[in-house]
């Protein structure tokens, strides 16, 4: 019974500090989610910087690290600008376009289920108030963008300069012979973001070939925007499905196009999650699918998109630190 009581205790605190550390996360997160993003990236950083600092000093190879990333982000940018650019060049022919689809959908549906147009435009305009009320306060949890994105390489800088001091501080707080997880959750880090990265590219590459086969415009662009949404586990592959199949069916005479693009989807998101997400990522965070949801929906709960692409790696890290407590 003394036995039982005792685990139940230790259960009892360890919920409580895991509720704590919620809290804090919520409260702090302005402060807390470019740390967050700065440790991760920090960790992936790091074999390429001792590789430079081995012919370099430390500050000069962290410089040029942040400086080819940054090189890589702002060849992306270029590619992103030059694609929007593009697309709102013929905004406004879709514009007409989208309009004669509303009206001819306005009156199958009156045709069908009997509600005039009046009820469909108020129908519309909730729906549409609730996902922009929903989609802004989505991006606004993510915080300031150009904050966090000044914040983040700051962070980066100081968490590869002064490594040691942390590894220092582990070591002061936990025995020396308790710290492999610590080398372990850098495996895990390094594995899941290398892995997340050339599945998204694979994935992105896979959606543009079937959406160029379908002649749907822009192809390159949409298909590169579903596979980087792809990070966002089970929700970002319905919301990068759904502007290329808006766009099929503005743009299109039939409606198989549109189906085609929700094949080319599905088919895809079949293919990365049952054959290429397992095959390059591996086993390196194993965890079933019922604990992937709950940790997007806490995830995205906490720190809105940003928490959801962290939700994953996260319970990663936290099954690791269970699996080296001997109390749990």
């Amino acid at each position: 019974m003394e036995v039982t009581q005792n685990k139940l205790d230790r259960i009892y605190k360890t919920l409580m500090v895991v509720a704590l550390v919620i809290a804090g996360l919520i409260f702090a997160k302005d402060i807390m989610m470019p740390i967050a993003f700065g440790a991760l990236f920090s960790m992936v950083l790091l074999p390429l910087a001792k590789r430079f600092e081995k012919k370099t000093g430390r500050v000069f190879s962290i410089v040029l690290v942040l400086f080819v990333a940054f090189l890589v982000m702002l060849l992306i940018s270029w590619f992103v600008i030059a694609q929007i650019t593009s697309l709102s060049n013929s905004l406004p022919d879709l514009e007409g376009r989208f309009m004669t689809l509303i009206n001819s959908t306005s009156e199958q549906v009156n045709t069908m289920f009997q509600i005039d147009t009046h009820e469909q435009s108020q129908l519309l305009k909730d729906g549409l108030k609730n996902f922009s009320s929903y989609f802004g306060s989505l991006l606004l949890s993510t915080s300031y963008f150009a904050y966090f994105f000044v914040q983040v390489p700051i962070y980066i800088f100081l968490f590869l300069l002064y490594r040691e001091r942390f590894n220092d501080f582990l070591v002061a707080v936990w025995p020396t012979s308790s710290l492999s997880w610590k080398s372990e959750i850098q495996a895990v880090i390094r594995g899941y973001i290398s892995g997340l990265t050339l599945v998204t590219l694979i994935a992105a590459v896979l959606n543009s070939i079937g959406l160029l086969l379908l002649g749907i415009d822009h192809a390159i662009f949409f298909g590169f925007l579903s596979g980087t949404l792809t990070m966002i586990p089970y929700v970002g592959i319905t919301i990068g499905a759904a502007l290329p199949t808006l766009l099929a069916l503005v743009t299109k005479d039939s409606g198989w196009y549109a189906v085609g693009v929700i094949a080319v989807h599905s088919v895809v998101q079949f293919l990365e999650g049952n054959f290429i997400t397992p095959k390059i990522t591996g086993s390196k965070i194993s965890i079933n699918a019922m604990a992937a949801i709950v940790a997007l929906l806490v995830g995205g709960k906490i720190w809105g998109i940003a928490g959801m692409i962290l939700a994953v790696p996260a319970v990663g890290i936290l099954k690791i630190l269970l699996s080296y407590s001997p109390s749990l």
